[in-house]
């Protein structure tokens, strides 16, 4: 086991949560997008917001693949202001 599977391990055994719901790579690939698209910091806030929709629509992996996708259309489409 590395140490990303002993993070999401012990993360979601701590707080409660189904392990076998979180999809790793989905969320690392939409992080990297709203990184390189948007700004780093926008990374961890984006998986954050993405977590509470997906919350709020019941929080089946189903609602969070969704939610994903979203943000992932989002920030692939986003245009940063010149001053950025």
């Amino acid at each position: 086991m590395n140490v990303l599977e002993e993070w999401v391990h012990t993360l979601c055994h701590g707080l409660g949560v189904d392990e076998r719901a979180v999809d790793r790579d989905l969320v690392l690939d939409l992080t990297k997008d709203v990184a390189h698209n948007v700004a780093r910091p926008a990374a961890p806030l984006t998986a954050f917001i993405v977590g509470l929709a997906a919350g709020q629509s019941g929080g089946s992996s189903e609602a969070v693949t969704e939610a994903v996708n979203k943000a992932a259309a989002f920030a692939t489409g986003y245009a940063r202001a010149e001053s950025e």
